[in-house]
């Protein structure tokens, strides 16, 4: 009966220590993890890792020295194992979130670039060593040239010669994608060489929108530039103001994709006043583009914004810099994707339409259901398309605006609320290759620790670009097409409160003049005529 009872002691202290090195292993790496994170602020550091440590030390104790009867062996070795699960559950949480900050803050310093040889799918041309002496091939005269370049010198190789000249097909140039796009449906040339990057361009004209279905790709070239994405780093992002452009490419898959930017937004945050600022411009507004010598843009040349995306973020950057006269700090780049993955990953987002705005169905994408008058919760399918819904409403690009602002703030409102808590895995798998930032690891910790320390109660503000509809010419296509010429009016109204949220005030401080600009006759005849006609164009026929 002794001989029994020693066993089962035996037993049970091999037991507490097998579960006491799993508990001291499980905490310690807790305690390691979460100092290496450095997300706790500084001054509950120490005391929360003695508080884990002095946890784990005294369930050992207690297990070891403390079990003399049977219910204290089985509660206290039920309540070490929990703290076990709960120390690895700490371990995974803290791991996640720090390889998904590493992963997003991580840039990999070069751009994809993609340039077709694009033949239309009903011609005898399968391969580019088909095209012959009886073949024209169109390239884009004065745009994108580089990638042109780049593309005819490996087409060279392809057929051992060394110029342009040698080649045996005819190279003809085209003023816009356009007019190149236009001789290859004609059948007056048999191939085009064309940018991956304007392929959504040319399929949102009404006569090219089966592109993809009516050509196919002979050849492509693939070349990699410098990403050059350099941040304007304040010295302490706690404590001081700063701002971050958003751009969203209108893209599925990789977020690292070139292409154009659908969402543009500045966000302009002060943490010494809790408040955040979000001034949207329009995708279609009209401006110069700027961008570094090195880039392929055309400095100065007018266009819309959204085109801006097909040179890289850093070029977005630079001409809403010039636009906005004012200097941005960071970059915050997501695609489509992105924000499928976010919403599904909290579970949705709740978003409430006012009286007047419901859409049965989204023109963005029709198989969805629409939204009705009041709350309406939205999976990440719904919450993208009504996001970037504008032909449903009389305001259009306005309204998509607000839309946008909108779901961009209901997702931080769940990201930030108590339901977080059962959906945290998901969303660190979601945001961990839904973005890209030149934030860096450190100064995301930094806002962590800020929002655990100061617990601040964000006041949220927006403004957005306004203007009127015309057809202009846009450099990125060579062709007209229709745009939102911003008031100028509108352009010092978001300049004025980005100040007033950076000097330390509410940007509700600067009076919204602009109705009263216009009602006194700012627009002359022209102006509203041309505002007319673009919205007519726009809504039958979509925008370019």
């Amino acid at each position: 009966m002794k001989r029994r009872k020693k066993k089962k002691s035996l037993a049970f202290r091999i037991w507490a220590i097998l579960l006491s090195i799993l508990l001291l292993i499980g905490f310690g790496l807790l305690i390691y993890q979460v100092v290496k994170m450095n997300f706790v602020p500084s001054r509950l550091m120490i005391p929360v890792s003695m508080a884990l440590a002095l946890v784990a030390l005294i369930f050992v104790f207690l297990i070891n020295f403390f079990t003399n009867h049977t219910p204290s062996k089985i509660f206290l070795s039920l309540l070490v194992i929990c703290l076990v699960f709960v120390s690895g559950m700490g371990n995974y949480y803290v791991y996640k979130t720090s390889h998904m900050i590493e992963k997003v803050t991580t840039n990999e310093g070069k751009v994809k670039n993609i340039v077709s040889v694009i033949a239309l799918t009903n011609s005898n041309i399968q391969d580019i060593t088909d095209l012959s002496t009886s073949n024209k091939v169109a390239v884009l005269k004065s745009i994108d040239t580089y990638g042109t370049k780049k593309s005819i010198k490996d087409v060279c190789k392809q057929f051992d010669v060394e110029k342009k000249s040698e080649l045996p097909f005819t190279i003809d140039s085209a003023n816009s994608v356009q007019e190149a796009v236009n001789s290859l449906y004609n059948e007056d040339v048999d191939a085009i060489i064309i940018n991956e990057t304007y392929r959504t361009n040319i399929k949102e004209i009404e006569s090219f929108s089966d592109f993809d279905e009516n050509t196919k790709v002979i050849y492509q070239t693939v070349y990699y530039t410098e990403a050059k994405n350099d941040a304007l780093a304040v010295s302490d992002i706690t404590n001081e103001p700063f701002s971050i452009l958003i751009s969203g490419n209108d893209t599925y898959g990789d977020v690292g994709e070139l292409s154009r930017s659908d969402v543009n937004m500045v966000v302009t945050i002060n943490p010494l006043t809790s408040t955040v600022l979000l001034t949207s411009i329009p995708r279609d507004t009209y401006m110069p583009t700027y961008c570094d010598a090195t880039e392929t843009c055309v400095i100065g040349a007018m266009d819309k914004i959204t085109h801006t995306g097909i040179y890289g973020i850093n070029t977005t950057q630079r001409t809403v810099e010039n636009f906005l006269d004012m200097e941005i700090n960071y970059t915050f780049r997501a695609n489509f994707s992105s924000v499928i993955d976010i919403v599904d990953a909290l579970g949705g987002v709740d978003i409430y339409v006012e009286e007047g705005m419901a859409v049965s169905t989204f023109y963005a994408d029709h198989t969805l259901e629409g939204v009705t008058e009041g709350w309406n919760h939205l999976d990440g399918k719904r919450a993208l398309a009504y996001a970037r819904e504008r032909h449903a409403y009389l305001d259009g690009d306005n309204q998509r605006v607000r839309n946008q602002q909108q779901v961009l703030m209901a997702i931080f409102e769940k990201a930030t609320s108590t339901d977080i808590i059962t959906k945290y895995a998901s969303l660190l798998d979601a945001l961990s290759k839904a973005f890209e930032t030149n934030l860096t690891t450190n100064e995301i910790t930094d806002l962590i620790k800020f929002q655990i320390q100061a617990m601040p109660e964000w006041k949220f503000e927006s403004y957005q670009i306004t203007g009127y509809g015309d057809m202009l010419n846009c450099a990125a296509l060579g062709s007209e097409a229709s745009v939102t010429v911003p008031y100028d009016e509108s352009i010092r109204i978001a300049q004025e409160k980005i100040r007033a949220v950076l000097d330390g005030k509410s940007s509700d401080t600067v009076e919204d003049t602009l109705d009263a600009t216009i009602s006194e006759g700012a627009l002359s005849s022209e102006e509203i005529d041309a505002q007319v006609q673009a919205d007519l164009y726009a809504y039958g026929y979509g925008y370019y």
